[in-house]
């Protein structure tokens, strides 16, 4: 029974989809952090990484506000980490060659050795870590690119 002091609308934490988002969130985060410390880069810098690897594959034009909506960091963010990944020389930022406010974005041969190594170690620890899910990791992943469009 409910008491009137109780603003809770679930029985227990589990009944709670974003408590539980949040601690399988964190758990992989934690995780994730470890697997990335052997290439010195935090997991931001690596998404960005591997966003403008993966883009330029597909022969995108990679500009910094591209990069942010790609991977739905806040464009503030996302030229702080540039930055940072810019100083371990590890890609490079150029004027655009038509909108003088846009900044290019490209790896550099040392960038794309790192992120190559990276992206084997990430997708492996995915794998492992998701394993749990079984024949319904496509169905979860719809589900959450279901959330993403909203």
């Amino acid at each position: 029974m409910k008491s009137t002091d109780n603003p809770f609308n679930v029985d227990t934490p589990d009944d709670s989809s974003g408590f539980l988002l949040w601690q399988v969130t964190a758990l992989w985060q934690r995780e994730i952090r470890k697997a990335l410390e052997k290439y010195d880069i935090t997991h931001s810098q690596f998404v960005l990484l591997a966003s403008i690897y993966w883009l330029s594959m597909h022969d995108q034009e990679i500009t910094q506000i591209v990069l942010s909506s790609h991977t739905k960091i806040d464009p503030m963010t996302t030229s702080q980490v540039l930055r940072t990944l810019q100083t371990k020389k590890l890609l490079q930022r150029k004027e655009h060659h038509t909108d003088t406010r846009a900044k290019m974005v490209e790896l550099t041969e040392e960038g794309k050795k790192i992120i190559k190594q990276a992206v084997k170690t990430v997708e492996k620890f995915d794998d492992d870590f998701f394993k749990p899910l079984g024949d319904k990791t496509n169905d979860f992943n719809k589900k959450l690119i279901l959330l993403l469009k909203r």
